[in-house]
């Protein structure tokens, strides 16, 4: 339910704030005061299209914030959850929409900010706009399959049941099409997948073996430099250099002289045991070092192998991944895609009786689907009839034609139009090709009624729904509007009808005025008296004493009716 909505240079919109009630609000005055203006600020907050032309003339910027109780709306609470926005302790969001005349348009939803795309998915389930531009949608017949759907709670089940069967076969179809692609085609791909895995096969690699390779190679093209270092480092500890001895030498005489130097004081012998330490860890090392330099391979034909394994690691890495691992991973996956290919007779197979298998239940589903879519169509109709009745169109036959067909669709197998017939001896004919701007107010009206009961949306808005009526049929408008709003619903509805402004719970007065020599838009939630004089002056035009008396009786009538409808809907 929209709780509030705030306007600020908008249009001929200085600022405006504006608190709704539940039930039926109404928005009154003169022709031009700037209602429409209003209607457009909503339309924009709830994702309608904006430009820098709605900006207040002087301004460099509009803004538009709307309050929702969102309470009960489980679709939208669900939504919010998923995109990480937590509504208030008290169940509402605070939407804030802000375009510059730059073209710079932000939108907040509880502080977050969301993408346009965003803000209709959510506005989507909370505002039902019903206004010409709406009226004109009801006349494409694709939005008549989703209207009779709406009709029956049933339907919504089925058709799940059938999307998730539709959904699969689908996508068992597209699988056989790419199975079954051209023969030449398939036959140089499994050619091709033969050659690659053959080509990996044959080089029969291991995990890590290139790092072990490389690191070879190292120690076989630098063998001269090892073994002239190594070489180095062992005359220097076993024979010294430049007429020195060898380090081993000069050791074992320290070792000496400080076991001579312990025995007569036993402070040194921390030292002599790093000394000794030393000199066996050396002799050690040189025997090594001696080893080493013996044992080093100069053999340039392994090497030249070596090398060779390299390279066809190296030319493997160009073709199939950036590692040994990757390489091989490809050929798993090649070696998969060519065991489909070799087994293609039997994945054809599969496919098809998988596809046999879903396209049965397809069936099945779609038949149900259009049983209950008859059903509900029948009933849809004779409820609309019903009500175009009390609308001033007691002739009128509206019908809600489902016809099945042969074409699997993701909403099954079914075509769905309107047909309307305003006079006895007409054959009803298609909704979108007959109907005027009189009767298609009446008919959209109609609809709303019937399919309110069971909308989620909890705030409907009604503009120009009473264009081209007056009399009697106004006053059934009225109460077709009044009783939708009874339905746990909130309607706005801009209306120069006092038959319909009558039934408000909440009356809302829109004028032009002139200040400081500027013009904008004034808008006034009115009070029980003033209420009284706007319907008195939209009855005769002038407020007079009889006219009032008129607007009197208008509103005890309406406030009769609409207890009368809340007490049958609580019996």
């Amino acid at each position: 339910m929209l709780k509030s909505l705030t306007v600020v240079n908008f249009a001929l919109i200085d600022r405006a704030h504006i608190e709704f009630v539940p039930g039926l609000n109404i928005l009154t005055g003169e022709t031009g005061a700037g209602k429409s203006i209003l209607i457009d600020a909503l339309s924009a907050i709830i994702g309608g299209r904006a430009s820098g032309d709605s900006i207040r003339s002087g301004a460099d910027h509009f803004r538009i914030e709307a309050v929702f109780d969102i309470t009960g709306v489980s679709s939208v609470q669900n939504f919010l959850d998923e995109q990480g926005i937590a509504a208030e302790d008290d169940g509402t969001i605070i939407i804030a929409r802000r375009l510059t005349k730059h073209g710079r348009n932000s939108i907040h939803i509880n502080g977050c900010q969301v993408t346009l795309a965003i803000l209709r998915q959510i506005c989507e389930k909370l505002v039902d706009m019903h206004g010409q531009h709406e009226n004109q949608a009801l006349l494409k017949p694709e939005t008549h399959l989703a209207l009779t759907d709406a009709f029956a709670a049933d339907i919504k089940s089925k058709l799940g049941q059938y999307r998730q069967i539709f959904k699969a076969w689908q996508g068992v179809k597209n699988e056989l099409v790419a199975l079954t692609q051209d023969s030449r085609e398939r036959v140089q791909r499994e050619e091709m997948l033969t050659w690659q895995t053959q080509e990996i096969a044959a080089a029969v690699l291991v995990p890590d073996e290139e790092e072990k390779l490389e690191s070879q190679v190292r120690v076989l093209a630098n063998a001269e430099k090892i073994v002239n270092a190594v070489s180095r480092s062992y005359m220097l500890l076993s024979q010294g250099n430049k007429g020195f001895n060898g380090i081993i030498a000069c050791l074992a005489d320290m070792k000496r002289d400080l076991e001579l130097a312990a025995r007569f004081d036993k402070t040194i012998n921390q030292q002599l045991g790093v000394v000794t330490e030393s000199l066996y860890q050396l002799e050690e090392t040189m025997g090594e070092l001696r080893d080493y330099r013996e044992n080093i391979d100069f053999n340039p034909a392994k090497l030249a192998k070596l090398e060779d394994r390299l390279d066809v690691i190296h030319k493997l890495k160009k073709k199939y991944g950036a590692t040994v691992e990757e390489i091989l991973a490809y050929c798993e996956r090649v070696a998969a895609e060519l065991a489909t290919i070799t087994h293609y007779d039997e994945s054809v197979s599969k496919l098809e009786q998988q596809e046999l298998e879903l396209k049965l239940q397809l069936e099945q589903l779609a038949d149900e689907l259009d049983k209950l879519r008859q059903l509900a169509g029948k009933e849809m109709g004779q409820q609309i009839s019903a009500h175009l009745a009390d609308l001033g169109m007691s002739k009128a036959q509206f019908i809600v034609d489902v016809k099945q067909n042969n074409h699997y669709s993701a909403t099954g197998a079914n075509d769905v139009v309107f047909l309307f017939s305003a006079n006895p001896g007409e054959e009803p004919r298609l909704l979108h090709k007959i109907a005027s701007g009189g009767e298609l107010s009446r008919i959209a009206l109609a609809i709303k009624t019937v399919c309110s009961e069971r909308d989620e949306t909890a705030t409907m808005v009604f503009d120009e729904v009473d264009a081209g009526i007056g009399g009697q049929t106004a006053q059934k408008v009225a109460e077709k509007i009044a009783r939708i709003a009874s339905f746990d619903k909130q309607v706005l509805c801009i209306t120069h009808l006092p038959q319909i402004a009558s039934m408000a719970d909440c009356h809302i007065y829109i004028e032009k005025i002139v200040e400081d020599e500027r013009t904008m838009t004034q808008v006034t939630r009115l009070s029980p008296d003033a209420q009284l004089r706007e319907l008195a002056r939209m009855a005769s035009g002038d407020i007079t004493q009889l006219s009032i008396d008129n607007a009197a009786q208008m509103l005890e009538m309406s406030t009769i009716k609409k207890a009368n409808w809340k007490y049958k809907a609580q019996a």
